[in-house]
């Protein structure tokens, strides 16, 4: 019933989601696609901000 996605049905996909959106709006998308899949990644990895800034001394005097 279903056929796969050749290369000219992707070819137009891409055409006309390039209609669409236009070439800046989908750049635009990619940049941000991009900085949260490098967020995330970061997240997984368990590197964050909040670990290389060093600690405030008065809460280890409380201690």
């Amino acid at each position: 019933m279903f056929k796969t996605l050749g290369w000219p049905e992707l070819i137009l996909l891409l055409v006309i989601i390039l209609l669409v959106f236009g070439v800046g709006r989908i750049g635009k998308i990619a940049e941000e696609l991009g900085a949260g899949i490098r967020a995330f990644k970061k997240g997984l990895s368990g590197d964050s901000e909040l670990e290389d800034t060093p600690e405030d001394s008065t809460e280890i005097d409380k201690i």
